[in-house]
Protein backbone atom coordinates (compact mmCIF):
# COMPACT_ATOMS: atom_id res chain seq x y z
CA UNK A 1 0.00 0.00 0.00
CA UNK A 2 1.45 3.36 -1.07
CA UNK A 3 1.98 6.07 1.51
CA UNK A 4 -0.27 9.04 0.83
CA UNK A 5 0.42 12.75 1.18
CA UNK A 6 -1.60 15.93 0.84
CA UNK A 7 -0.78 18.92 -1.33
CA UNK A 8 -2.10 22.47 -1.42
CA UNK A 9 -1.62 22.91 -5.17
CA UNK A 10 -0.95 20.74 -8.21
CA UNK A 11 -1.05 22.57 -11.56
CA UNK A 12 1.95 24.77 -12.31
CA UNK A 13 3.41 26.64 -15.27
CA UNK A 14 6.47 24.76 -16.55
CA UNK A 15 9.86 26.22 -17.26
CA UNK A 16 10.67 23.38 -19.68
CA UNK A 17 11.09 24.76 -23.18
CA UNK A 18 8.52 22.61 -24.96
CA UNK A 19 5.88 22.36 -22.20
CA UNK A 20 3.00 24.43 -20.86
CA UNK A 21 1.27 23.54 -17.58
CA UNK A 22 2.38 20.45 -15.67
CA UNK A 23 1.27 18.19 -12.85
CA UNK A 24 3.17 15.85 -10.51
CA UNK A 25 0.70 13.77 -8.51
CA UNK A 26 3.30 11.42 -7.03
CA UNK A 27 6.36 12.20 -4.92
CA UNK A 28 9.25 9.92 -5.87
CA UNK A 29 9.60 7.32 -8.60
CA UNK A 30 10.05 3.57 -8.39
CA UNK A 31 12.09 3.38 -11.60
CA UNK A 32 15.25 4.47 -9.77
CA UNK A 33 17.14 6.03 -12.69
CA UNK A 34 20.78 6.89 -12.00
CA UNK A 35 21.81 9.23 -14.87
CA UNK A 36 21.58 11.10 -12.33
CA UNK A 37 17.89 11.90 -11.90
CA UNK A 38 17.24 15.65 -11.81
CA UNK A 39 13.91 15.17 -10.02
CA UNK A 40 15.52 13.11 -7.27
CA UNK A 41 18.29 15.67 -6.81
CA UNK A 42 15.72 18.45 -6.45
CA UNK A 43 13.77 16.41 -3.89
CA UNK A 44 16.98 15.99 -1.89
CA UNK A 45 17.85 19.66 -2.19
CA UNK A 46 14.50 20.78 -0.79
CA UNK A 47 14.47 18.19 1.97
CA UNK A 48 11.61 16.04 0.74
CA UNK A 49 13.82 12.93 0.74
CA UNK A 50 17.20 11.99 2.23
CA UNK A 51 18.28 8.95 0.20
CA UNK A 52 17.86 7.13 -3.10
CA UNK A 53 15.82 4.51 -1.24
CA UNK A 54 13.41 7.19 -0.03
CA UNK A 55 12.97 8.31 -3.63
CA UNK A 56 12.09 4.88 -5.05
CA UNK A 57 9.27 4.48 -2.51
CA UNK A 58 6.66 6.71 -4.17
CA UNK A 59 4.02 8.63 -2.25
CA UNK A 60 0.60 9.32 -3.78
CA UNK A 61 -1.01 12.76 -3.63
CA UNK A 62 -4.28 11.68 -2.01
CA UNK A 63 -6.22 14.88 -2.70
CA UNK A 64 -5.15 15.32 -6.35
CA UNK A 65 -8.66 15.25 -7.87
CA UNK A 66 -10.03 17.64 -5.26
CA UNK A 67 -7.23 20.11 -6.04
CA UNK A 68 -7.91 19.84 -9.77
CA UNK A 69 -11.59 20.57 -9.19
CA UNK A 70 -10.49 23.86 -7.62
CA UNK A 71 -7.62 24.71 -9.97
CA UNK A 72 -9.07 23.88 -13.39
CA UNK A 73 -11.61 26.78 -13.31
CA UNK A 74 -8.81 29.09 -12.12
CA UNK A 75 -6.31 28.24 -14.89
CA UNK A 76 -8.45 26.87 -17.71
CA UNK A 77 -8.25 29.96 -19.92
CA UNK A 78 -4.44 29.97 -19.62
CA UNK A 79 -3.82 26.26 -20.23
CA UNK A 80 -2.82 25.07 -23.69
CA UNK A 81 -2.16 21.55 -22.43
CA UNK A 82 -1.05 19.77 -19.24
CA UNK A 83 2.03 17.56 -19.14
CA UNK A 84 2.28 14.42 -16.96
CA UNK A 85 5.00 14.43 -15.58
CA UNK A 86 8.49 15.97 -15.27
CA UNK A 87 9.19 15.10 -11.62
CA UNK A 88 7.76 11.58 -11.44
CA UNK A 89 6.38 8.85 -13.73
CA UNK A 90 2.61 8.64 -14.33
CA UNK A 91 2.68 4.93 -15.19
CA UNK A 92 5.52 3.66 -13.00
CA UNK A 93 5.98 -0.09 -13.00
CA UNK A 94 4.48 -2.15 -10.20
CA UNK A 95 2.13 0.50 -8.79
CA UNK A 96 -1.47 0.14 -9.93
CA UNK A 97 -2.47 2.90 -7.49
CA UNK A 98 -0.38 5.34 -9.52
CA UNK A 99 -1.93 4.12 -12.78
CA UNK A 100 -5.48 4.48 -11.43
CA UNK A 101 -4.86 8.03 -10.21
CA UNK A 102 -3.16 9.00 -13.47
CA UNK A 103 -6.14 7.75 -15.47
CA UNK A 104 -8.51 9.70 -13.21
CA UNK A 105 -6.45 12.85 -13.69
CA UNK A 106 -6.32 12.50 -17.49
CA UNK A 107 -10.08 11.90 -17.60
CA UNK A 108 -10.73 14.89 -15.30
CA UNK A 109 -8.64 17.23 -17.43
CA UNK A 110 -10.13 15.91 -20.66
CA UNK A 111 -13.62 16.45 -19.23
CA UNK A 112 -12.89 20.20 -19.40
CA UNK A 113 -11.39 19.83 -22.90
CA UNK A 114 -7.85 20.19 -21.57
CA UNK A 115 -5.38 18.22 -23.64
CA UNK A 116 -2.76 16.06 -21.91
CA UNK A 117 0.74 15.14 -23.00
CA UNK A 118 2.07 12.12 -21.13
CA UNK A 119 5.58 10.70 -20.77
CA UNK A 120 6.55 7.39 -19.16
CA UNK A 121 9.20 4.70 -18.83
CA UNK A 122 6.40 2.32 -17.96
CA UNK A 123 3.61 0.62 -19.90
CA UNK A 124 0.51 2.36 -21.20
CA UNK A 125 -2.80 0.73 -20.24
CA UNK A 126 -4.90 -0.17 -23.28
CA UNK A 127 -7.94 1.57 -21.81
CA UNK A 128 -6.49 4.86 -23.09
CA UNK A 129 -7.83 3.92 -26.52
CA UNK A 130 -11.31 4.78 -25.16
CA UNK A 131 -11.64 8.29 -26.58
CA UNK A 132 -15.12 8.72 -25.11
CA UNK A 133 -13.55 8.72 -21.65
CA UNK A 134 -10.09 10.04 -22.54
CA UNK A 135 -9.53 12.79 -25.07
CA UNK A 136 -8.69 11.90 -28.65
CA UNK A 137 -6.18 14.78 -28.78
CA UNK A 138 -3.92 13.58 -25.96
CA UNK A 139 -0.34 12.77 -26.95
CA UNK A 140 1.36 9.77 -25.35
CA UNK A 141 5.14 9.41 -25.16
CA UNK A 142 7.88 7.16 -23.85
CA UNK A 143 11.45 7.91 -22.89
CA UNK A 144 13.79 5.72 -24.94
CA UNK A 145 17.56 6.34 -24.92
CA UNK A 146 18.77 2.84 -25.73
CA UNK A 147 17.72 -0.64 -26.84
CA UNK A 148 20.40 -2.32 -24.71
CA UNK A 149 18.77 -4.07 -21.74
CA UNK A 150 22.11 -4.29 -19.93
CA UNK A 151 22.32 -0.50 -20.09
CA UNK A 152 18.76 -0.31 -18.73
CA UNK A 153 19.61 -2.57 -15.78
CA UNK A 154 22.35 -0.18 -14.71
CA UNK A 155 20.82 3.21 -15.49
CA UNK A 156 17.02 2.65 -15.39
CA UNK A 157 16.92 -0.45 -13.18
CA UNK A 158 13.23 -0.74 -12.32
CA UNK A 159 11.64 0.73 -15.44
CA UNK A 160 9.79 -1.26 -18.11
CA UNK A 161 11.76 -3.23 -20.68
CA UNK A 162 12.41 -1.23 -23.82
CA UNK A 163 10.52 -3.57 -26.13
CA UNK A 164 7.47 -3.50 -23.84
CA UNK A 165 7.53 0.31 -23.73
CA UNK A 166 7.68 0.53 -27.51
CA UNK A 167 4.91 -2.04 -27.98
CA UNK A 168 2.54 -0.25 -25.60
CA UNK A 169 3.16 3.03 -27.42
CA UNK A 170 2.72 1.43 -30.83
CA UNK A 171 -0.62 -0.02 -29.68
CA UNK A 172 -1.91 3.49 -28.94
CA UNK A 173 -0.57 4.68 -32.29
CA UNK A 174 -2.47 1.89 -34.01
CA UNK A 175 -5.64 3.08 -32.28
CA UNK A 176 -5.21 6.44 -34.02
CA UNK A 177 -3.76 8.34 -31.06
CA UNK A 178 -0.80 10.73 -31.33
CA UNK A 179 2.49 9.37 -29.99
CA UNK A 180 5.96 10.74 -29.29
CA UNK A 181 9.35 9.71 -27.96
CA UNK A 182 11.85 11.56 -25.78
CA UNK A 183 15.39 10.43 -26.56
CA UNK A 184 16.79 12.18 -23.52
CA UNK A 185 19.16 11.97 -21.73
CA UNK A 186 21.03 10.31 -24.60
CA UNK A 187 24.28 8.67 -23.38
CA UNK A 188 27.72 9.11 -24.90
CA UNK A 189 29.62 6.11 -26.39
CA UNK A 190 31.90 5.82 -23.35
CA UNK A 191 28.76 4.89 -21.39
CA UNK A 192 27.19 2.61 -24.01
CA UNK A 193 28.17 1.84 -27.59
CA UNK A 194 25.04 1.93 -29.75
CA UNK A 195 23.58 3.00 -33.07
CA UNK A 196 21.21 5.97 -32.82
CA UNK A 197 19.71 5.11 -36.21
CA UNK A 198 18.65 1.71 -34.86
CA UNK A 199 16.66 3.46 -32.13
CA UNK A 200 15.15 5.92 -34.59
CA UNK A 201 14.07 3.15 -36.96
CA UNK A 202 12.41 1.35 -34.05
CA UNK A 203 10.20 4.37 -33.33
CA UNK A 204 9.62 5.63 -36.86
CA UNK A 205 5.84 5.33 -36.38
CA UNK A 206 5.62 8.24 -33.90
CA UNK A 207 4.42 11.78 -34.59
CA UNK A 208 7.13 13.63 -32.66
CA UNK A 209 10.70 13.01 -31.45
CA UNK A 210 12.52 15.07 -28.81
CA UNK A 211 16.28 14.68 -28.50
CA UNK A 212 18.56 15.90 -25.73
CA UNK A 213 22.00 15.34 -24.24
CA UNK A 214 22.95 13.73 -20.94
CA UNK A 215 23.65 16.41 -18.33
CA UNK A 216 25.15 16.31 -14.83
CA UNK A 217 27.16 13.17 -15.63
CA UNK A 218 30.93 13.22 -15.18
CA UNK A 219 31.61 10.35 -17.57
CA UNK A 220 29.57 11.94 -20.34
CA UNK A 221 31.26 15.30 -19.82
CA UNK A 222 34.76 13.88 -20.34
CA UNK A 223 33.90 12.19 -23.66
CA UNK A 224 35.92 13.40 -26.67
CA UNK A 225 36.14 17.24 -26.73
CA UNK A 226 33.61 17.50 -23.93
CA UNK A 227 30.99 15.59 -26.03
CA UNK A 228 30.03 18.68 -28.10
CA UNK A 229 30.83 17.17 -31.51
CA UNK A 230 29.09 13.93 -30.59
CA UNK A 231 25.81 15.60 -29.66
CA UNK A 232 25.99 17.96 -32.63
CA UNK A 233 26.23 14.98 -34.98
CA UNK A 234 23.49 13.05 -33.17
CA UNK A 235 21.13 16.02 -33.33
CA UNK A 236 21.72 16.42 -37.06
CA UNK A 237 21.04 12.71 -37.52
CA UNK A 238 17.73 13.09 -35.68
CA UNK A 239 16.77 16.12 -37.76
CA UNK A 240 17.58 14.37 -41.05
CA UNK A 241 15.66 11.26 -39.99
CA UNK A 242 12.60 13.26 -38.95
CA UNK A 243 12.55 15.33 -42.13
CA UNK A 244 12.84 12.17 -44.23
CA UNK A 245 10.01 10.45 -42.33
CA UNK A 246 7.76 13.51 -41.86
CA UNK A 247 8.08 13.46 -38.07
CA UNK A 248 7.89 16.59 -35.90
CA UNK A 249 11.00 17.13 -33.81
CA UNK A 250 12.58 19.28 -31.15
CA UNK A 251 16.24 19.40 -30.19
CA UNK A 252 16.64 20.37 -26.53
CA UNK A 253 18.50 23.60 -25.86
CA UNK A 254 22.16 22.99 -25.07
CA UNK A 255 22.37 19.89 -27.26
CA UNK A 256 23.46 21.81 -30.35
CA UNK A 257 25.82 24.78 -30.25
CA UNK A 258 23.67 27.36 -32.04
CA UNK A 259 20.29 27.15 -30.36
CA UNK A 260 18.31 30.34 -29.87
CA UNK A 261 17.33 30.48 -26.16
CA UNK A 262 13.56 30.77 -26.39
CA UNK A 263 10.58 28.64 -25.47
CA UNK A 264 8.91 26.37 -28.02
CA UNK A 265 5.39 25.05 -27.49
CA UNK A 266 5.61 21.68 -29.16
CA UNK A 267 2.19 20.09 -28.73
CA UNK A 268 -0.19 22.74 -30.02
CA UNK A 269 -0.87 21.04 -33.33
CA UNK A 270 1.56 22.76 -35.69
CA UNK A 271 2.10 20.72 -38.84
CA UNK A 272 5.88 20.80 -38.50
CA UNK A 273 8.09 22.04 -35.67
CA UNK A 274 11.38 23.54 -36.86
CA UNK A 275 14.55 22.93 -34.93
CA UNK A 276 15.56 26.10 -33.11
CA UNK A 277 18.88 27.05 -34.74
CA UNK A 278 20.27 30.24 -36.20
Amino acid sequence: MLEKIKRKSLLYKSGVEYADFCINHVEGCSHGCTFPCYAMNMAKRFGRIKTYYDWIKPKLVDNAIEILDEEIPKYKDEIKFVHLCFMTDPFMCGYKEVEYLTLKIIARLNKDDIKCTVLTKGIYPKVLKNTEKFGANNEYGITLVSLDENFKKKWEPYSAKYEERINSLKYLHEQGLKTWVSIEPYPTPNIVEQDLLEILNKISFVDTIIFGKLNYNTKSNIYVNGNGDFYENCAKQVIDFCKKNNIDYHIKFGTMREHIPKKTILFEGASKIPVMVE
